[in-house]
């Protein structure tokens, strides 16, 4: 059973859905799994707790 793993900033839930579901598919369409063998874990990392060239990423948004 797969399990894919994305680490990302705080996303809406709507376009999570959308995320598992292309993930899901394309893991059936690749390897001919069934889709409720394939596991999406979501890890969201605040912009205060990621940091992009020695710089936060909180520190450069616009506000």
């Amino acid at each position: 059973m797969p399990v894919v793993t994305v680490l990302q900033g705080p996303r809406d839930i709507e376009l999570k859905r959308d995320l598992v579901n292309k993930i899901t598919e394309a893991f059936v369409d690749a390897y001919g799994l069934p889709a409720d063998t394939v596991q999406v874990w979501i890890t969201e990392v605040p912009a205060e707790s990621w940091g992009v060239a020695g710089t936060l990423i909180a520190d450069t948004v616009k506000k």
